[in-house]
């Protein structure tokens, strides 16, 4: 079956940081189940920037839920799941492991509750229809923060200039996410990191955050995957690890070109040198995202070619919609923060990239 979202709806809300009006958003309560990875600081920060108020966490890991209440000291710390999804919050967000991100949020669904996951929020195919099948079912909202477009002020700008016709029709996004295994910021890799059947694979774990850039900037509502390949090129002790992708989509608003990999060094001021390309009909726009090696200080630099000049912007004040948007979204069930079908649509392109990629190796 064919998932596609409406054009002129998903256009709509890609430029609604143009069109819709400040207001003051409504409030709900919001818990989390699975703190296994430290986005759902962010995640939980959108939230309560939007209007949430944290109840309680569940983790199976008390260290963790330990230091989640450190970060969040009015989160109740609850006794079992069970707990969070027989109360009366309204929406439940989850970091937990990667694997069991689509099962959480189908039990939340199926006890009438909203789900905000962390990406990858799913691991597998048939996770998917599972989680397709349940959402038509219940009609809550399975959201994904893939918050490397919905956290990243640069990215918002590009989008207003995207929707204002700054560049023309776009053809292309060409989007290189590199990051590093380990460092101070990070600290050492939990085991379930190394293993494919726990994270995905780097397609999907990583790739799902531009896979979602893909579709938006283009405004394509329908895509296929043309090529895909992994590798694992210098963790040989790590078997199932993959440390190298790269991804090319074929959209009815344009294509896109993704490269994946975990070689950032040591030398880098930050994670990763997260880079996209947004070519257009009529100019280009170039995001430096975390870092302008060697140029400006601090993240969020933007960098546009039409044919009048070449002007950079300093992203740091642009406000960041998501937040508000969802938690309006959870109290109206609208799709003002993004469409239900385009969430699925992202994860439907890079499990099937991951499921199709080719294995390279390479001479030692």
């Amino acid at each position: 079956m064919e998932h596609r979202l409406d054009r002129r709806e998903f256009l709509g809300v890609a430029g609604a940081a143009i069109l819709l009006p400040r207001m003051t958003p409504p409030s709900i309560r919001f818990s989390v189940i699975g703190v296994n990875h430290s986005h759902i600081n962010g995640m939980s920060r959108a939230v309560i920037r939007g209007g949430g108020e944290l109840v309680a966490v569940y983790a199976k890991e008390p260290e963790l839920a330990a230091a989640f209440v450190k970060e969040f000291p009015q989160a109740k710390v609850a006794r079992s799941e069970q707990e969070i999804l027989d109360s009366d919050v309204q929406l439940v967000l989850s970091a937990a492991i990667p694997d069991e991100r689509a099962p959480i949020g189908i039990r939340v669904m199926k006890h009438g509750k909203d789900y905000l996951s962390d990406k990858p929020g799913i691991t597998s195919l048939e996770q998917l229809a599972e989680v397709r099948r349940v959402q038509a079912q219940t009609k809550r909202i399975y959201s994904i923060l893939y918050s490397e477009r919905h956290e990243v002020r640069a990215a918002i700008k590009a989008g207003d200039l995207v929707q204002a016709g700054a560049i023309g029709r776009v053809v292309q996004t060409v989007n290189l996410a590199p990051h590093r295994i380990g460092n101070s910021e990070v600290g050492a890799r939990p085991e379930w990191f190394w293993h494919k059947s726990r994270y995905g694979g780097i397609l999907v774990d990583i790739g799902s955050h531009q896979a979602d850039q893909f579709l938006y900037y283009t405004g394509s509502t329908k895509a296929d995957v043309v090529s895909s390949q992994v590798a694992n090129v210098a963790h040989k002790d790590k078997p199932e690890f993959e440390d190298f992708g790269d991804m090319v989509f074929r959209g009815d608003g344009g294509t896109g070109y993704v490269r994946l990999d975990w070689f950032t060094p040591n030398g880098l001021s930050t994670w990763g040198d997260g880079r996209l390309t947004i070519l257009g009909t009529e100019g280009y726009i170039e995001l430096r995202k975390y870092v302008d090696i060697a140029g400006r200080p601090g993240g969020n630099h933007l960098f546009i070619v039409d044919g009048k000049e070449t002007r950079y912007i300093d992203c740091k004040d642009v406000e960041l919609p998501f937040g508000p948007r969802f938690v309006s979204d959870v109290v109206n069930r609208t799709e003002t923060a993004m469409p239900q079908a385009h969430t699925f649509l992202a994860m439907e392109l890079v499990l099937k990239a991951q499921k199709q990629a080719q294995t390279f190796t390479q001479r030692t």
